[in-house]
């Protein structure tokens, strides 16, 4: 569900000023395609207007803004309205008056004095805000830019380049790192300008959004940002990832058998060099070793695998810090995929371990272009080579394939050795992919689908999520077509991996937390718990809420019954990275799994469908990917999110410090490492 880069998607930044003019900038994704242009114009009367489209697999936000600024090069007054990606309504103003501001949008309203410079962060803003931000912020003195509702803005210089237009013009521009808002820095190219502006916004591998004239430079601007980028996060390991040479004793700790899926008597685990040496019973005689790590009673868990990331370098932390070890990557850009995972094996970056999806898709005016879009048969077999040849364990089909090769690609894919996975394509069920080949179904409402659609229902539309928001409320789950059906996926043991956490957002309404981070508000910045109380479905009245609301309990009933049936569950995100895993164990506990149950999916069966047998259990020969947790989660699931020490191969991490380097209050105290002391 990749919303539209993070940057513009949370409106990272805010406008700007300059004489009358026009500034164009055109959206271009993977590697070219233009989906989607962005206008600014200045006019005469002082008033800044903007026009921002952005459509990419079906969907996207369309939005126009419309402020006017102070001398300090803050808002003085400011509206945005138009859709969200998902087609929610935006509708939000700002207005300062003397020492007041004042600020309304669909999902929070409020006011407060502000003396001196304030810049109102909107909640559903366009790029023009990152110009505005990035202004006002330069004519700082000291460097820091106070944010309406709240929080502070910094940046720093990381890169010069100079840049040549089609019409053979030359400029310089500078890539700036800001930070104070969201829970990583946040990146734009900018002019060298007294008042600087937004020149380029990059998303590596993704998105490209370019002042129109400059799209050539956007190639170079990217490898440049994504090295400037590989410095800081290469710093970001060395100072949290801590080296484990040698051999490791962790004493006292009560493991988790995730096979049998039950918690053990207290216990000592040796490591070395990466991998689990001994599980033995806690005694008096301990193994000699390096350093001891006191476990003190803890529970300690194989570390988690995340079934559903499409994985981004700045998500390691998150990830590791939620003690997700294992990510598997479900559709991105190839080359920037395999430039992660090699950074990640060499160990220069914080991240979890990838294992890749290879990402095929049809060709149509709808298609999302990761990985391959093909157009025959021989364009699937080319692609399944190419991820055959790279170590992928796995293909996904998305939503544009064509469906009259669908069975003979999965046999293929399965003559190569690879599991078939992915969207249900557009004009067919769920019942038929699974008897054509596929191992695995990705999401809760692809499935569902299979009762809503007609042979016209094209599924690469917004329809994918409001069909199943609207009429599984009414789904009789006891009726002989649903329990068919599951049995049908039992019998055939095809893989679910329902997203649950994320389909939350189909019933989530203006100014309700979203329930991914309503647990742990109170630990995160407030302009990120902010961003998440906003809607985005169109949810116009309560008598659709309730529907909406009836809908979502009923695909979490859904998924509890396709589990005791027998059908394999997959815990997966396609969301922010960790605390959506955490929400997606806890939906499964609200579904009948017990807790221990929850656990055994989230690893030794993740382990077994990822083909990554080499983890996933603490047991002798397995890698050392471990989490120690505060509290009992095989009693209490969300107990899960304090984790005490995540370790990770051969390096340690404190879940605790990550979380205060990303700005995140920490849930549990960090565990020390002792050092034998040789005499």
């Amino acid at each position: 569900m990749r919303l539209l880069a993070a940057g513009i998607a949370l409106a990272l930044f805010a406008g700007h000023a300059w004489s009358a003019e026009t500034l164009r900038y055109v959206a271009l994704v993977d590697g070219g395609k233009k989906a989607g242009h962005h206008v600014v114009t200045r006019g005469d009367d002082g008033v800044v207007r903007t026009d921002f489209v952005f459509k990419d697999n079906g969907r996207g936000p369309e939005l126009k803004e419309e402020f006017q600024l102070a001398a300090d090069g803050t808002y003085t007054r400011y509206t945005v309205s138009g859709t969200s990606t998902f087609g929610a309504k935006v509708n939000e103003s700002f207005s300062r008056d003397g020492d007041r501001a004042t600020w309304k949008s669909t999902a929070d309203s409020g006011s407060k004095s502000v003396s001196g410079t304030g810049l109102y962060s909107p909640l559903g803003g366009t790029p023009e805000g990152i110009s505005v931000a990035i202004a006002a912020l330069s004519k700082r003195t000291d460097g820091k830019l106070p944010l309406i509702p709240g929080g502070t803005l910094t940046m720093r210089e990381l890169a010069r380049e100079t840049v040549r237009s089609a019409s053979g013009q030359q400029r310089d521009v500078r890539l700036l790192a800001v930070t104070g808002q969201g829970l990583t820095p946040g990146f734009g190219w900018f002019t060298t300008d007294a008042e600087p502006r937004l020149f380029a916004f990059i998303y590596p591998g993704y998105l490209q959004l370019v002042q129109e004239g400059w799209e050539g430079s956007a190639k170079a601007l990217e490898e440049r940002q994504k090295a400037a980028e590989g410095e800081l996060l290469v710093a970001m390991q060395q100072r949290l990832g801590k080296p484990l040479p040698g051999a490791t004793l962790i004493r006292n700790v009560r493991v988790f058998d995730s096979e049998a899926a039950k918690l053990g008597e207290p216990s000592d685990v040796l490591i070395r060099d990466g991998k689990i040496v001994s599980v033995v019973a806690t005694s008096a005689t301990a193994p000699k070793a390096d350093r001891t790590i006191d476990g003190n009673g803890r529970v300690l868990l194989p570390g988690l695998f995340d079934m559903h990331g499409h994985v981004g370098r700045w998500d390691g932390g998150l990830n590791l810090a939620a003690g997700v070890t294992t990510v598997r990557d479900m559709g991105n850009d190839n080359a920037t995929l395999q430039q992660l995972i090699a950074q990640e094996k060499a160990g220069t970056l914080m991240s979890p371990r990838v294992v890749p999806a290879g990402f095929i898709e049809g060709e149509s005016p709808m298609s999302a272009r990761n990985g391959f879009v093909i157009k025959d048969l021989d364009g699937a077999k080319k692609a399944v080579d190419w991820y055959a040849a790279n170590g992928y364990p796995q293909v996904k089909i998305y939503n544009s394939f064509p469906k009259a090769i669908l069975r003979d690609t999965a046999a293929y894919a399965h003559s190569r050795g690879l599991r078939v996975s992915g969207h249900v394509p557009a004009f067919m069920r769920a019942r038929d992919v699974a008897e054509q080949g596929y191992d695995e179904i990705n999401h809760v409402n692809q499935l569902l689908l299979n009762f809503f659609v007609t042979d016209t229902t094209d599924t690469r539309t917004l329809e994918r999520f409001y069909l199943p928001a609207n009429r599984t409320a009414d789904l009789d789950l006891d009726g002989k077509e649903v329990q068919d059906f599951i049995a049908m996926l039992a019998a055939r043991k095809i893989a679910i991996d329902p997203t649950l956490a994320t389909f939350e957002f189909i019933h989530q309404r203006d100014g309700e937390m979203s329930p991914i981070v309503a647990a742990v508000a109170e630990h995160l910045p407030p302009d990120v718990t902010r961003s998440r109380l906003a809607a985005e479905m169109n949810i116009p009245d309560d008598a659709t809420a309730s529907k909406y609301d009836r809908s979502f309990a009923k695909m979490v009933d859904f998924v509890g019954r396709m589990y005791r049936a027998g059908v394999p569950l997959l815990a997966g995100t396609d969301e922010m990275p960790g605390f959506t895993l955490h929400r997606e164990l806890e939906l499964y506990t609200q579904a009948g799994l017990t807790p221990v149950q929850a656990l055994q999916v989230a690893t030794f069966n993740a382990a077994k469908h990822a083909r990554a047998t080499d983890r996933g259990r603490v047991a002798p020969g397995m890698l050392a990917d471990l989490v120690l947790v505060d509290g009992d989660p095989t009693q209490d699931i969300t107990k899960l999110r304090n984790a005490a020490l995540v370790i990770k191969g051969d390096r340690a991490y404190v879940p605790a410090q990550i979380h205060e380097t990303l700005g995140i209050r920490p849930f549990a105290p960090g565990v020390t490492l002792l050092r034998r002391h040789h005499h």
